[in-house]
């Protein structure tokens, strides 16, 4: 532990959040690498084109819940190390698939999202577990910002490379992912553990040496006394903890919150913007969608500059407050394109990817940092793991359900009317927010705990009463 001594607040939570570099880019690169790839392998089939797109999301959706399990057994660094592993060999695979190895290119891609499956649940339990209440959304918020610094990042360099050989350019679109795994890999190594999976393991003085680096000496009794305490009420059910115990009346509504959000986030449609955009500016102008790559790029600056954004009014707003607000124009800038294109036929076919910037430019400083502020705070410290991973794989899913059905979806009703459908779970998506999910902002991890368990409570006895 004494080489630990160096590690700065700085570079534990840059390096923390890392991760989400990797899935970023993942989440980007298909973007520009589909075109090309379609075109060098001749798919035009909306099934495959739609499972090559998808694949890793797919596998995101077992990483997610398998890493939620192990980090509460192995912890959160170790187990963000093996992710990053998994995924610069992953990313060096997909790079050398065979000629037209479309199921391999899906298998390696199905491997490849274990891992960012597994970041996207790590990452954010790591980050609010080393963050101060007073700081977590704006910290945690920095796990957004590498998220979609990563997609940028991808769009770019599928900018700069259109211009190889297709049956090159692809190639090297996806195996340069290896090359931020390999960044965060040896970032990692200088990690210290999670102070929480410490005390759980009954590592105080480690747990105490590792707060020193992101606390005031002054609270680091405090907090660690605070932690104990949270983990000694637990620690008597720990051994009965199932997959069940989430949804028994302690834990459901904070439950019910957190992994709604998560799955919200990605059934609203987002990703069908960041996975297809040069393909929907190509539908709509009917310009080959190769020489629509800049389009992608004008998406990823709106997410980058909307994630530092939030990094700034993060503690100045409520979570509910902005989500509120995010959901409802993204509602509408999905909705509109449908109502105007009903009023007026002839209406530009640009107006659509117009309305689709609003809708990225509110997402990317509410729902898509929030989600993952919140899946790291909502959740009670004896089913963190668990709950932390069954988020992300609902989230995975969602983002699964979109890459995989927007093609097919496309290919028989007008793009109008399949973000319309994306419009109307939007608005669902508020109404979740209004009537299911906590304030968290402010309070710490065990408050939210003690106020999640009182709501339970509540409900049992409003029950019992009505009967």
């Amino acid at each position: 532990m004494d080489k630990k001594k160096s590690v700065s607040s700085k570079f534990i939570f840059f390096f923390g959040s890392f991760g989400g570099i990797l899935f970023g880019y993942d989440i980007g690169v298909m973007t520009g690498a589909l075109p090309f790839l379609k075109t060098d392998w001749n798919l035009t089939n909306a099934s495959l084109i739609g499972w090559v797109t998808s694949a890793v999301m797919f596998g995101a959706i077992f990483g997610a819940a398998i890493a939620g399990q192990l980090a509460d057994k192995l912890g959160r660094r170790r187990m963000i190390l093996m992710s990053s592993l998994i995924f610069a060999i992953g990313s060096i695979l997909c790079g050398f698939s065979p000629n037209n190895g479309t199921f391999y290119l899906i298998g390696m891609r199905i491997f490849l999202g274990l891992a960012v499956g597994a970041a996207s649940a790590l990452v954010p339990a790591y980050m609010s577990e080393m963050a101060p209440a007073h700081l977590r959304g704006s910290l945690s918020g920095i796990n957004q910002t590498m998220i979609v610094s990563g997609m940028l990042i991808s769009y770019v360099i599928d900018f700069v490379l259109k211009d190889l050989p297709e049956n090159i350019s692809w190639r090297l679109m996806l195996g340069l992912a290896s090359v931020p795994a390999i960044i965060l890999f040896a970032g990692v190594l200088k990690l210290p553990e999670s102070p929480r999976f410490l005390i759980k393991a009954n590592r105080l003085d480690e747990a105490r040496q590792v707060l020193s680096f992101v606390r005031k000496p002054e609270e680091v009794e405090g907090e660690v006394k605070a932690i104990q305490e949270t983990a000694a009420t637990e620690k008597n059910s720990m051994e009965k903890t199932s997959w069940a115990t989430l949804f028994n009346s302690k834990y459901r509504y904070l439950v019910i919150a957190g992994v709604g959000v998560a799955a919200f986030q990605q059934f609203q449609g987002a990703n069908a913007i960041f996975y297809y955009i040069p393909l929907i500016v190509e539908k709509a102008t009917g310009s080959a969608a190769s020489s629509a790559l800049m389009w992608p790029i004008v998406q990823g600056v709106l997410l980058v500059i909307g994630s530092l954004l939030y990094i700034w009014i993060a503690e100045k707003f409520n979570r509910r407050t902005l989500l509120t607000l995010g959901g409802t124009v993204m509602a509408l800038s999905f909705l509109l394109p449908a109502v105007i294109n009903w009023i007026v036929p002839n209406a530009s076919p640009m107006m659509i990817v117009f309305f689709l910037s609003i809708y990225v430019a509110f997402y990317s400083f509410t729902w898509a940092p929030l989600t993952w502020v919140l899946v790291g705070e909502v959740f009670p410290l004896a089913v963190r793991g668990r709950a932390s991973g069954l988020a992300s794989s609902f989230n995975w899913i969602g983002s699964w359900a979109v890459g995989l059905l927007f093609p097919i979806m496309t290919a028989s009703m007008s793009q109008e009317a399949v973000f319309a459908v994306f419009g109307l779970i939007c608005v669902f998506g508020v109404l979740f927010i209004r009537f299911c999910v906590p304030e968290t902002r402010g309070h710490s991890l065990e408050e939210i705990e003690a106020r999640g368990t009182n709501h339970g409570k509540k409900k049992v006895e409003e029950t019992v009463e009505s009967n």
